[in-house]
Formats: structure tokens, C-alpha cells, sequence
């Protein structure tokens, strides 16, 4: 009998450990990813007594959410690549200021026009922040081990951002007013600012080229109509002529913008770099698992909220495990993909993301708020796992003078995502008579996505290695 010479693959090697001022370099990135997590979903609850106490319509209260999508979506690559250009460190720091600046601005906004014209900058601060942050934390931290786990840390923290602001959202604004929302963002920044300077090494391209004006117009016009068409038909349908107009605008634009920088000397995006398998294929990995988690919260809360006649704070326990679960997931997250490699786990992690995400085809009309719980945060588990995965697979091999423009094509796709998810499919959930079966129709859909989508991207990555 022949004997087996294989040998087992080694262990993968333990991540190095972080000195001092490495940990508080994360700790900053952390916690202004955080901060911008926590802002999109912390005002969520407490808009209809914004509302009130504003004089904002309720006709007009979506703009407390699209007035801060439009910017920080639709100026994500232009920042990005201007941190690659003029120094990320000093971007990064603009935009904290301006968003602590806009932050204390809400907190005492007198009317709807001043509240919603802070929402707008804190939009614009974010679009500064996140890519910036990115791309300092994956410079600061070489590719491997230490960047695998920095880069768990941070999606951990910013799954747990948009999960514990739905949470304090209902809190604070029961107990404290909405005002104490916006407060919250001002005190995180008045924590971060000061540590940062001291704390975070400028980078940027070696050489300046001219920014790609051009670019930067076409992309950001395009990417602003695109999600303002698609945030307003979330609320009134694809029906109306503003939301034709944009969306037709935003398709126009974008293709101008391919047109520009395959004619550009140094384009704000690179087009070979958009034909990188990994990047092309580890964003669209990106961009299901962001739309489709984000499509199956909105619906779950729908079913829990108006089916099973859950309160507002029975709905926020049902989340709040899935936040603790996405917790364990960031703390398993690092050990998988070293395994495994980000390629594999991304893959398998959209396998697990549908699979659970069908397994809520299993929720009753008279019953499954437990069902409902631990698949949603089964389904988080994979999600977060995918977060980091994609991450990893966009920016791993880029060289350094290109991480700002990595990642924020990385941040675009997440910002994207979320936007379109739910206008997307979350009408099939409305539109209907029968909400529970429009549920079920929104979430069988919303699982062969995934899957389908988990398939492809095995496909285009095939044979790229671990």
C-alpha cells in the first residue's frame, strides 16, 4: 500500500502584536469609523419628534437622512483620491472638524433649513473621513496578519455602529430629547480630534499629479443623482419625474466618467485598476452583502414591528443580539481569512449570508420573532465576515500611493449598497396589500441574490490564489 506523504498545511501564523502607539493609531481610525456608523442610524428613531419640534413635514423628513447620504456618498472617490494626492492625515482631519463642527450645528439647529444644511456637512466630513481612514489604516498597517486583524477591528465596529444607533437612538430621544443624538457625535469628535495630529503619520503619492477635474465633476454629479433618486424612491417610488431625471442623470454621468478617464493622463480612477479581477469582483462581493443586509433589517423590522405587533423596543432586542453576534463574528473574522485567505472566506461568507437570509422564509404571520433572531444574526455573522473579506481582497497588492483610491472605491461600494438595497427590493414589501407576503417575496429574492452573487465572484476570482 502506498503511503501518504502529504503534509498537513501549517497553522496560520499568529497576528504580531501591536505596540502602544499602534493600538491608539487604531484606536482613532476606530472609533471616527465608528462615529460615522453610529451617525447613520442614531436620528433614525427619533425623526418624527425631530419633526415636530422642527416644523419639518413629514412629507420631508427623509431629508434628514438623504441631505447627509448625498455628500457622504457622492464626494467618497473625490476625497479619497485628494488624501492620495495632498496628504491623507490633513484630510482626514478636515473632515473630523467639519464634522464636529456640523455635529454641534444639529445639536442647536433652530429650523428645518439649518438642520438639514448641518446634515449636509456632516455628509461632506464623512466623505472625508471614511476613505481617508481607510487608507492610513491600511498604510499604517503592512499587509498580513496586523492589517487582517486592524481590518477586523474596524468592520466589527462599524457593523456595531449602525446596530447601537438604532438602539441609543430610542434612548437618548425618550429620555434626553433627539437633540442629545447630535450631541453624542460632537462629543466623540471632541474626543478623537485632539488625539489624532500626534498620532497619525502623513502619506500621500510620491508625485502630485493635477487632480483629474473632469473626474472629479462627472463622478460626483453622477454618484449624487444616483443616490438621490434612488434615497427618494425609497419613500415615493420611481414614479416621479425628479426620481426619473436623477436616475437617468446619475447613469449619464457615470459613463461620462468612464469616457473621461480613459482619456485622462492621471485619471481619479485608475481603469486598469477597475479591471483588476480582485477589485472588480471583491466590490461586487461588497456591494450585495451591504444592499441585500441592509434590505433584510428594513423588512425584518416591518414583520416584527407590523405582523407580529412587536414594540419598538422589542424590535431593538432582536437587533441588539444581532449586534452582539456581529461582535463575535469581528473576533473570528481575522482567524477565518487567515485560513482560508479573504478570496475564499468572502465567497463562503455570501454562501452563509443567503442561506440564512432563506432560512427567514420560515417566519410565520402569528409567530417567529426567535426564528426571525437568530437568523438575522446568523445572516450578520456571514455579513461581517464578508465586510472584512472584501476589504482585504480590494486593497491587498495595490501599491501604497493607490490605497486612498482602493479604498475609497472600497467605501463607495459600501455607502452604494446601503443606498440601494431597500429601494430596490424594499417597495415589493410595501407597494402590496399583504405586507407578510411581500416580506417573504422581498426576502426569497434577496437570498437568491446572494447566492447568485457568491457564485460569481467565485468565478472571477478562480484561480487568483488564497
Amino acid at each position: 500500500m502506498a503511503t501518504d506523504t502529504t503534509t498537513a498545511p501549517a497553522p496560520p501564523a499568529p497576528a504580531p502584536s501591536l505596540t502602544s502607539r499602534s493600538r491608539l493609531i487604531l484606536f482613532v481610525l476606530c472609533a471616527a469609523q465608528f462615529m460615522v456608523a453610529l451617525d447613520f442610524s442614531v436620528l433614525n428613531v427619533a425623526l418624527p419628534v425631530l419633526g415636530a419640534d422642527l416644523g419639518l413635514d413629514r412629507s420631508a423628513l427623509q431629508w434628514a437622512v438623504t441631505a447627509f447620504a448625498l455628500p457622504s456618498g457622492g464626494f467618497l472617490l473625490l476625497f479619497g483620491r485628494t488624501g492620495d494626492l495632498y496628504g491623507r492625515r490633513k484630510v482626514f482631519l478636515a473632515g473630523l472638524g467639519l464634522f464636529g463642527a456640523a455635529s454641534l450645528l444639529a445639536t442647536f439647529a433652530w429650523d428645518p433649513a439649518s438642520f438639514l444644511a448641518a446634515r449636509a456637512l456632516q455628509g461632506l466630513g464623512a466623505a472625508a473621513i471614511v476613505p481617508t481612514g481607510m487608507s492610513l489604516l491600511t498604510t499604517t498597517f503592512p499587509e498580513g496578519p496586523q492589517r487582517d486583524r486592524a481590518l477586523g477591528i474596524s468592520g466589527t465596529l462599524l457593523s456595531l455602529g449602525f446596530t447601537i444607533g438604532m438602539l441609543l437612538g430610542g434612548v437618548m430621544t425618550d429620555t434626553l430629547g433627539w437633540r442629545s443624538t447630535m450631541g453624542l457625535l460632537t462629543a466623540f469628535t471632541l474626543v478623537v480630534l485632539p488625539l489624532a495630529p500626534g498620532l497619525l503619520p502623513e502619506s500621500r503619492t510620491p508625485d502630485r499629479p493635477r487632480l483629474d477635474v473632469p473626474g472629479a465633476v462627472t463622478v460626483t454629479g453622477g454618484l449624487l443623482a444616483l443616490i438621490y433618486a434612488l434615497s427618494t424612491a425609497a419613500e415615493r417610488g420611481f414614479g416621479g419625474a425628479d426620481v426619473l431625471v436623477t436616475l437617468v442623470s446619475g447613469v449619464l454621468l457615470l459613463g461620462a466618467f468612464v469616457v473621461v478617464e480613459a482619456r485622462h493622463d492621471a485619471p481619479l480612477v485608475s481603469l486598469p485598476m477597475l479591471r483588476r479581477r480582485t477589485v472588480a469582483f471583491g466590490n461586487l462581493g461588497g456591494l450585495v452583502t451591504f444592499s441585500m443586509m441592509s434590505t433584510v433589517v428594513f423588512v425584518l423590522t416591518l414583520y416584527l414591528q407590523d405582523t407580529l405587533g412587536l414594540s419598538a423596543f422589542g424590535t431593538g432586542v432582536v437587533f441588539g443580539v444581532q449586534g452582539l453576534f456581529s461582535v463575535l463574528a469581528g473576533t473570528l473574522a481575522p482567524r477565518l481569512i487567515g485560513r482560508f485567505g479573504p478570496r475564499r472566506a468572502l465567497v463562503g461568507a455570501l454562501l452563509g449570508q443567503g442561506a440564512f437570509v432563506a432560512l427567514l422564509l420560515g417566519l410565520g404571520r402569528e409567530s417567529g420573532a426567535l426564528l426571525a433572531t437568530v437568523a438575522v444574526s446568523l445572516a450578520s455573522m456571514c455579513h461581517l465576515v464578508a465586510i472584512i473579506s472584501y476589504g482585504l481582497t480590494v486593497t491587498s497588492g495595490v501599491p501604497d500611493e493607490e490605497q486612498g483610491l482602493a479604498t475609497g472605491l472600497v467605501t463607495t461600494t459600501q455607502q452604494v449598497g446601503i443606498t440601494v438595497g431597500i429601494p430596490l427590493l424594499g417597495v415589493l414589501a410595501t407597494t402590496g396589500g399583504d405586507l407578510f407576503g411581500g416580506v417573504r417575496t422581498v426576502l426569497a429574492v434577496d437570498a437568491a441574490i446572494v447566492v447568485g452573487a457568491a457564485l460569481l465572484v467565485a468565478i472571477g476570482l478562480r484561480g487568483r490564489g488564497a
